[in-house]
């Protein structure tokens, strides 16, 4: 991946690094994108792109879904398997200056963990299969955990948004 001006690289591939922890990955996403060039950047253009998704759970996994059938939306964390994961300050295609990789949500990242808040449309527990509004992860990206959305925890109503600068 050639650099953009502005972009650092760290002195090391955090993924050739010893883990700290031990992830397991729980099932994959089913999903309509199977390029990145076509994959959609975020979860509003993947919603606005109105192409169905879906988690399937591995067998171990798939009674951790009881009760899931209750909430509207859930937090689903997947490993962006095929990200780079050296990028450190990094220049968004779309952005006229380079930023810190922690005050963007780009998928390279030294831990390349996506959160998406996604709409339950089903779910087929005996199957392990959660069908979801949409996805913006190529598919058979892995799944690190699925949770319910809390609609009193979760949404922060006072929340800024820093993309148009500080705070007034």
């Amino acid at each position: 991946m050639a650099a953009r001006e502005g972009e650092i690289a760290l002195e090391f591939d955090p993924a050739e690094l010893t883990a700290d922890a031990s992830v397991v990955f729980i099932g994959r996403v089913r999903s309509p994108w199977k390029d990145r060039e076509d994959c959609p950047k975020n979860m509003a253009a993947a919603r606005a792109a109105a192409r169905p998704a879906g988690i399937e759970l591995d067998p171990a996994y798939r009674r951790g879904l009881e009760g899931l059938s209750r909430f509207s939306h859930a937090v689903l964390l997947t490993w962006l398997d095929r990200s780079a994961r050296n990028l450190i300050v990094q220049k968004p295609r779309h952005a006229e200056t380079a930023r810190g990789t922690f005050a963007l949500r780009s998928p390279v990242r030294p831990n390349p963990i996506g959160l998406h808040v996604v709409r339950i449309t089903a779910i087929d527990a005996e199957a392990g299969l959660v069908g979801i509004d949409g996805i913006d992860v190529l598919d058979g990206t892995p799944v690190i955990d699925l949770k319910p959305y809390y609609v009193s925890t979760d949404s922060v109503a006072d929340a800024v948004d820093g993309r148009a600068g500080p705070p007034a």
